[in-house]
């Protein structure tokens, strides 16, 4: 018997069957995932309507350092989504082990982004860039790049707090492999998003003189 069938038992508000053909922890991560993406979706979109309707919208980001920096960035998340991966099957196949040691190693790539991500902060700012405030052009390019950039470092620290809890917890048999499959639903997103905001953010933006 499965782990959803056992679920289904123990629950007596089931009624004996799931409605949606999942659990209700998947569906509640799939409804926040889905009202996520109208949030960055917005500010994705005022993101690329200020950069077409500005101007003066600058051009910062030169090869070195900052182009490579966020493909490294970029190269780290894409290595984390292997090792969520790797997690979800290892769990699903019962080894606890190897499925916290997957989930540490996924964590370890978010810390690693944020600490690159963090750096290239503080070197803008030295720099001059504030949130109102542009030493190359419109002031709104520093407040949409921080609110974007920042919304998504956010959501990738919330990432590696949430897969501790359940590499924690599935180490010590308190949660399933659902579990991990569900947080992996979020560490994908918080990938997937990174997608849009590489190229919008950094490509395009590119000092190209």
């Amino acid at each position: 018997m499965s782990e959803q069938d056992l679920a289904i038992q123990d629950n007596p508000w089931s009624g004996g069957e799931l409605p949606y053909a999942i659990s209700s922890n998947k569906l509640g991560m799939w409804l926040f995932l889905v009202s996520d993406s109208i949030t960055f979706g917005a500010f994705l979109v005022a993101y690329a309507f200020l950069r077409v309707g500005s101007a003066a919208w600058p051009t910062p980001f030169k090869f070195v350092p900052s182009i490579v920096n966020a493909t490294v960035m970029t190269f780290i998340l894409l290595s984390s989504s292997l090792t969520m991966v790797a997690a979800v099957l290892a769990a699903k196949h019962g080894r606890v082990g190897a499925a916290v040691r997957w989930l540490g190693a996924t964590m370890l790539g978010g810390i690693l982004f944020d600490i690159l991500h963090i750096r290239e902060w503080i070197g803008l700012i030295h720099e001059g860039l504030r949130l109102f405030q542009n030493p190359w052009g419109t002031p709104l390019f520093g407040a949409s790049f921080f609110g974007l950039t920042g919304l998504h470092m956010t959501h990738v620290t919330v990432g590696v707090v949430y897969l501790g809890v359940i590499a924690i917890g599935f180490g010590r048999g308190k949660f399933t492999s659902d579990d991990v499959e569900i947080s992996g639903l979020y560490w994908h997103f918080v990938d997937l998003v990174w997608m849009f905001i590489f190229p919008l953010v950094y490509l395009i933006s590119a000092h190209t003189h």
